[in-house]
């Protein structure tokens, strides 16, 4: 698999897209959430972002 740098913004910008649904469809419901991921312990968000992390490279094999 070749990786070149548009294929990189192409990911970029499909990340964007996904970020941004959510508060554009509901910012009050976003909003929540936000204030719920505040009260959560650094263990806790590390390993929200340790799983997220592993699916992610896990997609990658998988469609690789």
């Amino acid at each position: 698999m070749s990786l070149d740098s548009d294929t990189l913004w192409v990911a970029f910008g499909l990340m964007l897209i996904f970020e941004g649904i959510f508060p554009f469809v509901s910012p009050h419901g976003w909003r929540d959430k936000m204030a719920q991921l505040m009260v959560l312990e650094d263990g806790q968000i590390r390993f929200f972002g340790l799983v997220c992390v592993m699916v992610g490279l896990l997609m990658l094999w998988w469609l690789g």
